[in-house]
């Protein structure tokens, strides 16, 4: 497992993290005994850096993660969770630093430790990245000894772009795979400038990119994959990436002979974001063990050729950004 640094924090992290979503809630039905195989499958597989939620599955993610590292014992991985999506509504007005402390003191709980190595602000709405009272509070909260370091959680790349002009971020989680690509165009330059940490999510467009996929896949109830395709229930930039569901099968069958021979779809959408100098760790996530070993199996492929990338770059410009690069 090759390792990279992690911006303004200066911790040293494998460069294929593990996603804890899925271990959480949203994702059908993954038991608590699959979800702690899962990421001791990925620890083994040499994953120093775990991404979480307070809202996922209700603190259920937090607390499978901390009976795991109980279990283990030894060094423990860095782990990052979020705040602000418990506020309901979920409205700028919420973001105070007394609600984010309340959220950040019950993780501390579920997580089982007296400080937290990374907090990020969860999907704010857009007009939270101009209060820097907020970000002030923050750092009242390093100085309070409850975190180590603060970040941002982003839909849009506008907000990424605000964010960092902050001193004390010190990372931005946000969205970017083979079929979203914007933040690439300038984002990923001005975080290296600013050794800023970026932590990629929905590295697979919600499987699409696993290419295992397709028109008749049945989804449950449970799944934001079924219940949030046109953003009932949140942003529906987190589910399929954005992309209409037929185009990105679509996109998919395209990108199939691009793929290397042997090499799964999945492990080269993963690679195929590692080229990024600028990114700091992808958060693929896993509902079992084999998903969580192949996932970290992708720090090992070789280094993906020029004329691959401009094809893939082709692909996107011909099928996919008119749907999401605006829009994100």
């Amino acid at each position: 497992m090759k390792e990279r640094v992690l911006g303004k924090t200066g911790a040293t992290i494998s460069e294929i993290g593990f996603g804890a979503w899925q271990i959480g809630g949203s994702w059908g039905d993954v038991s608590e005994a699959d979800g702690k195989r899962a990421l001791n499958a990925a620890l083994d597989s040499g994953v120093t850096f775990v991404d979480t939620a307070d809202v996922y599955g209700d603190g259920r993610s937090e607390k499978i993660i901390a009976a795991v590292l109980k279990e283990r014992g030894g060094e423990k991985p860095f782990v990052a969770t979020k705040a602000g999506r418990r506020l309901n509504p979920h409205v700028t007005e919420g973001y105070t630093g007394a609600n984010i402390e309340a959220f950040i003191d019950r993780s501390l709980a579920n997580l089982g430790v007296e400080t937290l190595d990374l907090v990020q602000l969860h999907c704010p709405p857009t007009e939270v990245y101009y209060r820097p009272d907020l970000f002030g509070a923050l750092d009242q909260l390093i100085t309070k000894g409850k975190i180590r370091h603060y970040g941002v959680s982003v839909e849009k790349v506008e907000e990424a772009l605000k964010a960092i002009e902050y001193p004390g971020v010190a990372t931005v989680q946000i969205i970017y795979n083979i079929f979203r690509q914007r933040p690439q165009n300038l984002f990923f330059a001005k975080a290296k400038k600013k050794n800023v940490g970026v932590i990629v999510r929905v590295p697979l467009a919600s499987g699409l990119l696993s290419g295992k996929i397709s028109r008749d896949t049945a989804f449950a109830a449970d799944d934001h994959r079924n219940f949030n395709r046109h953003g009932e229930a949140f942003d529906v930039g987190e589910t399929f990436a954005g992309v209409p569901f037929e185009v990105a099968l679509d996109a998919v069958e395209q990108l199939r002979p691009l793929v290397p021979a042997g090499v799964p779809m999945a492990q080269f959408a993963l690679r195929w974001i590692l080229e990024q100098e600028a990114v700091s760790v992808v958060i693929p996530g896993a509902r079992n063990e084999a998903q969580a070993q192949s996932n970290a199996a992708a720090s090992a492929l070789s280094a993906i050729d020029e004329q691959t990338k401009a094809s893939i770059a082709a692909l996107y410009e011909r099928l996919v950004k008119v749907h999401v690069h605006h829009r994100w």
